[in-house]
């Protein structure tokens, strides 16, 4: 008959104990490099710039973001994932209808009349790819001038 060779026995816990799970540490590492390589959010970017305006702040409204100056709205957010976004997510600006029609002529992949408020004038911006944030600050600065009080608007400095 042969010996059986001793292995030592361990639990569970002196297995753990003695090294780190690596899926946690690599989910970690993997989490923390992803945050790095990935842009923000449509609607954390959207926020971020509708907020840096002189007293905006935020109101939930049919479900999603609305992004207002003493209460009047100038932007809100429409989600890619119901029936206001259409498969995209969007910003929604206050605008006039000028505006309104020379950019959805000129980049209809960018541009749209949103339902409900298009008919007033206010204009569409996709938050995808196609998106230039830039180009969505200065709609929203024109937005924002729009819906303040003059002194608020004023505040902004000139256009």
């Amino acid at each position: 008959m042969l010996a059986r060779p001793q292995v030592p026995r361990c639990t569970l816990r002196d297995l753990l104990a003695a090294q780190p799970l690596h899926g946690n540490g690599a989910k970690a590492e993997r989490r923390e490099a992803h945050s790095l390589d990935m842009p923000p959010r449509p609607l954390t970017r959207l926020r971020k710039m509708c907020l840096a305006l002189p007293e905006a702040h935020e109101v939930e409204a049919w479900g999603e973001p609305t992004f207002r100056v003493r209460n009047k709205i100038f932007a809100m957010y429409a989600s890619g994932s119901n029936h206001h976004g259409g498969g995209r997510h969007s910003a929604w600006c206050k605008s006039v209808h000028v505006n309104q029609e020379l950019l959805i002529r000129s980049a209809r992949d960018r541009f749209f009349s949103p339902p409900y408020v298009g008919p007033s004038g206010w204009i569409g911006v996709y938050l995808d790819e196609v998106c230039d944030w830039e180009e969505l600050n200065d709609i929203l600065r024109e937005a924002y001038r729009l819906a303040a009080p003059k002194k608020l608007a004023r505040a902004l400095g000139p256009d």
